[in-house]
This record gives C-alpha cells, sequence and structure tokens, in this order.
C-alpha cells in the first residue's frame, strides 16, 4: 500500500511581534499553517501562547531564541545574543529556561523543537537539543528521521536579498509537486506589518498572501496531499538522533 502523502506547514517566529502574531493567525485560519514555533522571550509571545490555546488544532512547538544575526555593509552583525552559543553550560541553561517558560505560556510541553536561525545545526547547540528532544520524545527539526525538512519557501538569499520569485504561489505549488511520500515539515515566515527590526521583513506579508492563496490549496488536493501537524505524529521513538 502506498504511503501517503503529508504536509505539516510550520510557521516560525511565532510571539517574535504583534505583527508576525496577526500574519501567522491569518495564515492558520485562511490558509494552510498547521503549526508554530514560539519565541518565548518577547512580550508578544503571551498573546501568541493565547491564540494557541484558543486554536488548539495549532501544534505548537519552541522555537529557542539564542541570537540572531543580519547581513549589513557586506558583512554578518549580531543584533542580539541571549547567550553564546559556543558556550555548552550557558546554552544548556537557557533552553531550559525557555522551555519552562513555554510550559507556563501553553500549559503544556511543546510538539516540536527547533531554533532561530537554525543555530542548531552546529555545536554545541545540536547536542543539547537533541537530548532535550529525546527526552520529551518530540522531533526537532533536521534531526527527525520521520520528518524531511524543506525551507526554500523563503524569499531572500543567505545575504538578506530579495528573492520574490521563491515565495510566489507558482513556487509553492512546485514544492508541493516535489513532496515524496512520508511526512514533510515546510518552513515559512507570516507575517502583517513591518513592526520588527530583522532582515526578513516585507516577505512576511507576501508569504500571508500566498499561504492562503485557494490556488495553492486545490493544488494540495488534487495532488492528494494531506495537511496534517506535529500533533498528528505518533512514533516518539524516531524523532531525533
Amino acid at each position: 500500500m502506498p504511503t501517503q502523502t503529508s504536509l505539516i506547514v510550520n510557521a516560525d517566529d511565532f510571539g517574535q511581534s504583534h505583527g508576525i502574531n496577526r500574519g501567522v493567525g491569518e495564515a492558520h485560519a485562511h490558509g494552510i499553517v498547521t503549526s508554530a514555533s514560539l519565541m518565548v522571550r518577547w512580550p508578544a509571545a503571551h498573546e501568541a501562547a493565547a491564540y494557541g490555546q484558543a486554536h488548539p488544532h495549532l501544534s505548537l512547538g519552541l522555537h529557542v531564541d539564542l541570537a540572531e544575526w543580519a547581513y549589513r555593509g557586506g558583512r554578518w552583525v549580531p543584533l542580539y545574543e541571549v547567550v553564546p552559543c559556543h558556550d555548552a553550560a550557558a546554552v544548556a541553561g537557557e533552553v531550559s529556561r525557555q522551555l519552562a517558560s513555554f510550559r507556563q505560556l501553553v500549559g503544556m510541553d511543546p510538539t516540536h523543537i527547533d531554533s532561530h536561525q537554525h543555530v542548531h545545526l552546529r555545536e554545541p547547540v545540536r547536542s543539547i537539543l537533541i537530548e532535550a528532544a529525546r527526552q520529551l520524545a518530540v522531533p526537532l527539526r533536521h534531526y527527525a528521521p520521520a520528518v524531511c525538512y524543506r525551507g526554500d519557501f523563503y524569499g531572500q538569499t543567505a545575504e538578506g536579498e530579495t528573492l520574490p520569485d521563491a515565495i510566489s504561489v507558482e513556487r509553492l505549488i512546485a514544492i508541493l509537486a516535489m513532496l515524496q511520500p512520508g511526512v514533510t515539515e515546510l518552513g515559512c515566515h507570516p507575517g502583517q506589518g513591518e513592526d520588527l527590526d530583522t532582515m526578513y521583513r516585507s516577505e512576511r506579508g507576501v508569504e500571508v498572501q500566498v499561504l492562503c492563496d485557494l490556488r495553492v490549496r486545490a493544488a494540495l488536493a488534487a495532488m492528494g496531499i494531506a495537511l496534517v501537524s506535529f500533533q498528528h505524529l505518533h512514533s516518539p521513538s524516531s524523532w531525533s538522533a
């Protein structure tokens, strides 16, 4: 019997600003977003958590937030650093604090874990989050064999140059056509307004429009792709490496 092709559409940066919260809510209520990753350190995190509690079909994971960089003047510059990413003890302590904050805000454990700007692709953050995911029995992005991650629905180059075609309806439908049987997580970054000083700003509103476009929903149906969330997954033993 052929394996079903299933898609989790996960919105990163939930809780980082009110504009991002509005965009995630719009893309969930009227679009294809099924999950979101919560940044617990920001003032808008309470609003995001309340939205999640009021909309239980939206899976909420922890978006571990250790630092952010921006490409400016031909080089990467830090916008902020919560703890040094090379300091294992500091990282472990901060991850524990953010997990505790998540539980306090949401009232339950996260359904999945990932990190802001993918800092967990490097050590020591990688090992610390793999262990956290193992203890929680939830998937960690890039390290959950049962879930393939795709990050190519993104409207900029690595240096912050705009790529409007990468977040068009046509491009998203092309990505859907390439999905393989099994579960895929598609990352996205919806938002409304530009109330945050980050590299990725105006593109967020475009993402909301595309994620809510009826042509995308029609393409999913035509291709037989099932929209699911992290709540639908039931194989905790395969979540982390």
